[in-house]
């Protein structure tokens, strides 16, 4: 993939309010960390792998592979990837990893009334197998590597058989869903037609007839339905002009009317108002 192409997928994203961040910024990958009882950690050179800037703090930080399920009621699993920031201060609640002389474990840190200091487990069903590591002077050589800021799970993909019957049932809905007459399309503008005062309007009514999948009125045929609401509505005072429905099809009123939104609108926001309450009413009518 070309770097054009994953600026424009970036921008397509941004555009529909999701906050892409591209990976380009290496960090070492660790093989790894016991979540389990502790043992020595793996002497294997790192790998580096690739996270946005913006995720990296004032610390270092790095990737390790985690190993065993102590952890798992918090979510961390066997072969799961954490982010671990060296040098950070832990508080109650933090995952930390730990190295405990020559061994590293990676647990949930916990300070209690006394001021000791523990490690504790995160798995209720194996508690006998799993238990707090207190750390105190007859511990030996305690070092904490850092906190754990982010989990960094494998996706599965998804079962074929799991969506199928899903799919099958929609696509069932699908085509039960009646359509809406001509008869009735026309009947609902005759209704609308005293609430257009400017030829611009008939924007409102164009676009709840397209997000309902009328057979009349079909996206981006502008042609199609002026020659259509003039045939029902001949001597109409402001008849609609493709021209001018073409202009209104931008920034959010481009999208189905639920996402409409004044902040980014072709009109200003009084005028906004007029247009969303043709529009819902177009919806209340078709949906009568």
């Amino acid at each position: 993939m070309t770097d054009q192409e994953i600026h424009e997928i970036t921008k397509i994203l941004r555009d529909a309010g999701w906050e892409p961040e591209l990976c380009d910024t290496p960090i070492p990958v660790y093989e790894s960390v016991h979540a389990g009882n502790p043992e020595e950690p793996g002497q294997i050179p790192p790998d580096m792998a690739l996270v946005p800037k913006a995720f990296l703090a004032m610390y270092s930080e790095a990737m390790v592979r985690v190993k065993g399920n102590s952890m798992i009621d918090r979510g961390i699993e066997d072969g799961d990837m954490v982010r671990l920031s060296y040098g950070r201060v832990p508080h109650d609640g933090d995952i930390v990893v730990v190295a405990i002389g020559s061994e590293c474990t990676l647990k949930a840190y916990y300070e209690d009334d006394d001021g000791t200091r523990w490690l504790v487990p995160q798995n209720k069903d194996e508690k006998d197998k799993y238990k707090p590591i207190k750390l105190d002077e007859h511990t030996d050589t305690v070092f904490l590597c850092g906190v754990v800021t982010e989990l960094c799970k494998p996706l599965p993909r998804v079962p074929g058989r799991a969506m199928r019957s899903v799919v099958s049932e929609a696509k069932a809905n699908y085509e039960e869903q009646p359509k809406i007459s001509e008869q009735r399309v026309r009947s609902i503008i005759r209704i609308i037609e005293s609430e257009i005062t400017k030829a611009r309007l008939w924007y409102a009514v164009y676009r709840p007839l397209v997000d309902a999948g009328t057979d009349c009125v079909h996206k981006g045929d502008f042609d199609a339905f002026c020659s259509f609401v003039k045939s029902v509505v001949p001597d109409h005072e402001h008849l609609p002009s493709a021209q001018e429905l073409q202009r209104m099809a931008v920034l959010s009123f481009s999208k189905e009317v639920k996402y409409w939104d004044e902040n980014d609108a072709p009109v200003n926001k009084g005028r906004f108002k007029v247009y969303m309450r043709i529009a819902e009413r177009m919806i209340d009518l078709l949906e009568a």
